[in-house]
């Protein structure tokens, strides 16, 4: 069968740079340090104008500009080195074609329910989809043949807005299929099609391409003629509140999602459950073999081995289960096609130990997964302990549940500058042998001054940025003055500045630095010591405690006190992380431990040379040593949260006040903090070779993925 993809964009461009189409169309190019010149030396405004969409972007770059560009000698020899580059990426000899030769035609299947793969995209939430897509591009980096499976939210994620009294407003951003790197899946000239059946109904789903590098996601999209209105906006929008809808995307994102590979042609020898929303995969794949005359029970058997599970948080709302009366409104056609009765089915993942019965999709993963694992070393544990009622005649210890601690993808976090004092003294195929720890001994040979210049840099560079966003809002009106000190036009480039941006979920503990208003508004205005902390984040829509926690921060924030060095911004996504992790000083992180399964954000800043304090719960519960940062509070158990929430604080307190504004502050004639520095130096050293997704995709690889082959 013969499949195409019929693009959603059209480009007239030069010929002599025309390729500057097929680069726009792989977000290869998003992790490239040389693609803003690529792109904005054409027309710098009109780029950033534009948010950096180069599908848009050569659509209404003027045709005068682009033809003087083709015939410019420098121009043209940077275009010329970076496809130079961009070929070299595709036809080279890879990691996994050298390590792992049996993958070569078999590929591992990869579903989640987000991805974020860049702010142009807006498909995601947060933290798990840009893990989802920081593991996409490892992939394509290291050359494994792996297939992506998620949703075409037409309606993306939302845009946040703040209100002058702080609550957080959501506003829908319809996506223009014509701005973005997708094609239609055809066949015979006719989108390619699968339909999954409910009891009273068929939904049909069409499937839209995005190349990541070398690796293909499939977007599942239900907005086709001939479904109903209601199923038409099925996959609209990410993490619907309904749970009628609810319940429904994750059987079309299970059971769709396979028959997309199939009628595509794929035949995945790894099936990969980023977190539960997909695991009515491990369903479909067993019916297939029970239409063949196998038994639910051996068709479970032959398929276990080869699926992969990965839970991403033991709370509570992160883990999704279903009314039994739900299943059976939606799913009751299904377990006659397994040759299963209706009990026989719901004791596959009924949730015994909830108060009324339900249907845990983490349960049906775990109990038909082979492989499965918690995202960090805590965690692995947290996830034994939770899970253990599964297997009651184990042990904790010996709960079928590993650990692979996350990772982020260095080359798209790093800031260009940073990159480039790397190339000068670690040597320019240093990002070859980035998982290696011999590479980052070198990291001594660099100069403080040098260093300690481009973390000034990237600081001003964010501060810009900031100031820059302000006015924008500003001149659109409806901006109080009181948002616009908010939102940080007062900063100040050179003072000690510290990040919290994060999904605004309660136990993440926004508010624990404002535990002590007045004790903090004395630490951020020391003479001559000033501290900036810059606040961003969002709540999910139907998350009122969440939005009441942001309208918390908000309100301490806009005091007049506070002389505009607490700063909250809104709208936190891809783009503003960027800024944030490559300009601040600390990336200040205070979940209740232990209910923080990894977290990523951390790393990002430290690859760009910020210094983590964080309480010693998921990641940086293993990455901490005493001299690559600070911890907050004590690995132990409290008899409340109140009490928990009382020691935390005053620790991170204490820890502000004695050791980290006094260390900043501690500078030599040149104005430079050697000691800082060298944490600095020690904190990428023991950080940027450990938690990267090379490490982490290596290890899914050894742990997982090369064993499940063999079963």
């Amino acid at each position: 069968m013969e499949f195409k993809t019929k693009p959603s964009q059209k480009f007239d461009l030069p010929k002599r740079i025309a390729r500057l189409g097929e680069l726009a169309s792989n977000l290869w190019w998003t992790w490239q340090p040389e693609s803003a010149h690529i792109f904005g030396k054409l027309d710098y405004d009109l780029w950033e104008r534009l948010g950096h969409n180069p599908i848009r972007f050569l659509q209404e770059v003027n045709r005068k500009r682009l033809t003087r560009f083709a015939k410019d000698k420098d121009y043209l020899d940077v275009y010329d080195a970076f496809f130079k580059k961009f070929d070299s990426y595709f036809t080279k000899k890879s990691w996994a074609q050298k390590a792992y030769p049996e993958f070569n035609g078999k590929p591992v299947a990869y579903f989640s329910m987000e991805f974020g793969l860049h702010e142009t995209l807006p498909i995601y939430s947060g933290g798990l989809g840009v893990l989802a897509g920081d593991h996409l591009k490892e992939s394509s980096d290291l050359g494994l043949p792996l297939v992506a499976v998620g949703f075409m939210y037409a309606q993306g994620y939302f845009s946040q807005r703040i209100s002058e009294d702080g609550w957080q407003e959501s506003l829908n951003n319809p996506l223009t299929f014509e701005y973005l790197p997708i094609s239609l899946v055809t066949k015979n000239k006719k989108p390619l099609t699968v339909q999954v059946e409910f009891p009273d109904r068929n939904v049909s789903l069409q499937i839209w391409e995005v190349r990541v590098g070398q690796v293909p996601l499939y977007l599942l999209d239900s907005n086709v003629e001939g479904n109903n209105d209601f199923d038409r906006l099925l996959t609209a929008r990410l993490y619907w509140s309904d749970l009628d809808r609810r319940v429904m995307q994750e059987v079309l994102l299970g059971v769709g999602g396979v028959r997309a590979l199939r009628a595509l042609g794929l035949k995945p020898a790894v099936w990969h459950m980023n977190e539960g929303h997909a695991a009515f995969l491990t369903l479909e794949r067993a019916r297939e073999l029970v239409a063949s005359g196998s038994t639910f029970v051996d068709a479970a058997k032959k398929t276990l081995g080869q699926n992969v599970f990965t839970t991403h948080t033991p709370v509570p709302a992160g883990n999704d289960e279903f009314p039994l009366w739900l299943i059976d409104k939606y799913l009751a056609k299904l377990w006659p096609e397994l040759g299963l009765t209706r009990e026989e089915f719901m004791d596959i993942a009924k949730n015994q130990k909830s108060h009324t019965e339900t249907f845990s999709m983490p349960i049906l993963a775990l109990k038909l997964s082979g492989g499965s694992n918690g995202v960090s070393e805590l965690h692995g544990e947290v996830s034994r302990e939770m899970w253990n009622f599964l297997w009651p005649q184990k042990a904790e210890k010996d709960v079928p549940i590993q650990h692979i601690t996350n990772g982020v993808h260095t080359a798209n976090w790093m800031a260009r500058r940073l990159n480039n004092l790397f190339e000068k003294y670690l040597g320019t195929k240093w990002y070859d042998h980035l998982d290696d720890p011999a590479t980052w001994s070198k990291i001594d040979t660099i100069p403080d001054a040098e260093l300690w210049a481009v973390r000034q840099h990237l600081k001003r560079k964010m501060t810009f940025y900031m100031r820059e966003r302000v006015r924008d809002r500003w001149t659109r009106g409806g901006f109080h003055p009181v948002q616009v000190v908010s939102s940080g036009v007062l900063i100040n480039p050179y003072a000690l500045t510290i990040g919290f941006a994060r999904r605004f979920a309660t136990y993440k503990r926004a508010n624990l630095i404002l535990s002590d208003v007045d004790r903090l508004l004395n630490l951020i205005n020391r003479p001559n010591m000033p501290v900036q902390i810059i606040f961003a984040g969002k709540a999910h829509p139907a998350d009122e405690p969440g939005k009441q926690l942001i309208q918390k921060v908000y309100r301490t924030v806009k005091r007049a006190e506070t002389g505009g060095r607490l700063i909250f911004l809104e709208d936190y996504d891809m783009n503003l992380a960027r800024y944030l992790v490559q300009g601040v000083d600390v990336w200040m992180n205070t979940p209740r431990r232990p209910m923080e399964a990894s977290g990523t954000s951390g790393m990002k800043a430290a690859i760009n040379g910020a210094l983590n304090f964080s309480v010693l719960d998921g990641w940086w519960r293993e990455a901490y040593n005493g001299r690559n940062g600070w911890s907050i509070g004590q690995e132990r158990e409290y008899a409340s949260q109140e009490l928990q929430d009382i020691d935390d604080a005053e620790d991170l307190y204490q820890t502000l006040e004695q050791k980290i504004i006094p260390l900043y502050y501690n500078r030599d004639a040149k104005e430079i903090s050697h000691e800082w520095i060298a944490m600095v130096k020690n904190s990428m050293q023991t950080i940027i070779p450990q938690f990267s997704t090379r490490r982490m995709v290596k290890e899914y690889v050894e742990k997982f993925y090369a064993p499940a082959l063999k079963k």
